[in-house]
């Protein structure tokens, strides 16, 4: 057992032993023992203004309201607390005021709800970008409305879209899932909609497609900003109508399900380009739900290190017990442009190469992939783009005031403003900056187990 403090600033230490936490109070600059435990001395983090508080407080938030997955063991947790507010007489149709209501609220229930995680046992994280969309997630869940999932490639839309579907009233019906990039143009209409024996070349028996497979319960449809024109309006319809014909077939057939649908485009981009129809996407965008990407989950990186490492040493059989202080300072100071997945490839190879029980992970080249990052050509009004951005997450989108982005760029407000306005830099519309993203400098000792 192992006891970790999280600062001068933070009197508590967190007691980790078989993967339960306690927490016990502790007073800075003395050694404590509990029954069974080592001596350990204080850790401490050398704060550095807003930034080292921010981690520090995430992280203590992180440990206190961690749910881990052990292996890849998938844990069913019974929604006792849900059922009580799943609608009796749910129908096909949303019901907005039942949303409504619930979605006013959110902003308060995110900042103050305990135990974000409880029934979302494969999500790691409780940072309040993550707990915003974790309430979405409880709000529309006993609904049948459609979702639309949004956010950079490697942010987990997958995962919210399974615990969508884990959380509703079809939860012990299927979960189909189909990433639309990854089938060719000529077959997708075969896989969502299934065809009839000879309905062209190699089609030698009939084939059920995703939406019959998927009848009563849920399907997940991946890049949906790459489905091609032409098979929209067929798509429109089953989603409106809930019927289709196979093709090579004129028997119509009716399925009730339910469409969550994720992308990394921006679809209101893509309509207004014509390579997205207008009454798709208004169909598609009836409830959409934001991931962050990893770079506004700051307070969960060292959450997701932890549990990345523990996963990937217990498969390959090592033991690998903490993460030098050094280390977390470099993986808090990356941008990681792949989000989660990129932390996570990341750390199966650290884990790779270590051969003691502290991580040693390849720092060099997490610095040449972020410099490569950062040597990209780019336009001037790209890099006033990303760097007004960047200033104005840094003041988590604050404007006005002596703290505001427009004191910190010297500016006006009203040239800010404007300036925004000319760029397309909106907070409901963030793009991926083209440099790497400054972070914070502070650094975590944190053991594992």
């Amino acid at each position: 057992m192992h006891l970790v403090s999280l600062g001068p600033g933070c009197p508590h230490a967190w007691a980790v032993q078989h993967g339960a936490l306690r927490r016990k109070v502790c007073i800075p600059g003395h050694a404590h023992a509990g029954s069974g435990a080592r001596t350990v001395e204080l850790l401490t983090i050398e704060e550095d203004g807003l930034k080292a508080e921010r981690i520090a407080g995430g992280t203590s938030m992180a440990w206190e309201n961690a749910v881990l997955r052990e292996n890849d063991l998938e844990l069913h947790h019974p929604a006792n607390e849900y059922q009580a507010s799943v609608l009796a007489g749910a129908t096909a149709d949303c019901d907005l005021s039942v949303l409504l209501p619930t979605i006013a609220s959110r902003g308060p229930r995110a900042k103050n709800s305990r135990g974000v995680n409880v029934g979302f046992a494969n999500i790691v994280g409780a940072s309040g970008a993550l707990r915003e969309v974790l309430d979405l997630v409880r709000t529309v869940s006993p609904t049948n409305c459609t979702a639309l999932i949004e956010g950079e490639t490697g942010t987990g839309k997958e995962l919210i879209a399974r615990a969508i579907h884990e959380h509703s009233t079809r939860r012990n019906r299927p979960f189909v899932k189909l990433n639309c990039a990854a089938i060719p143009l000529g077959l997708l209409e075969s896989e969502l909609f299934g065809h009839e024996r000879g309905a062209f070349t190699g089609a030698v028996a009939r084939k059920v497609g995703r939406f019959e497979t998927a009848d009563g319960g849920t399907l997940f449809l991946d890049e949906i900003g790459d489905i091609p024109l032409e098979l929209q309006p067929k798509l429109l319809r089953v989603l409106q109508e809930g019927e289709f014909e196979r093709l090579g077939s004129t028997q119509t057939l009716r399925v009730n399900v339910r469409l969550v649908a994720a992308t990394n485009r921006d679809l209101a981009a893509l309509v207004s380009k014509e390579r997205f129809r207008s009454d798709l996407y208004y169909r598609l965008n009836v409830f959409p739900i934001r991931v962050p990407p990893l770079r506004d989950r700051l307070e969960d990186i060292p959450l997701l290190i932890m549990h990345f490492v523990r996963t990937f040493a217990e498969q390959m059989g090592k033991q690998i017990d903490e993460v030098p202080a050094e280390v977390m300072q470099a993986l808090l100071n990356h941008s990681w442009p792949g989000n989660i997945r990129e932390l996570q490839n990341f750390i199966e190879r650290s884990v790779i190469l270590t051969t003691g029980n502290m991580l040693r992970p390849p720092l060099d080249g997490l610095k040449r992939a972020a410099e490569a990052e950062g040597l990209g050509a780019i336009t001037l009004q790209d890099a006033e783009r990303a760097h007004i951005r960047k200033t104005l997450e840094h003041t988590r989108w604050v404007v006005a005031g002596p703290n505001g982005a427009a004191a910190r760029l010297g500016i006006k407000r009203s040239t800010l403003y404007f300036r925004m306005q000319k760029l397309g830099i909106s907070r409901s519309n963030r793009a991926p900056l083209p440099a790497q993203q400054s972070c914070h400098e502070a650094a975590l000792d944190l053991p594992l187990d």
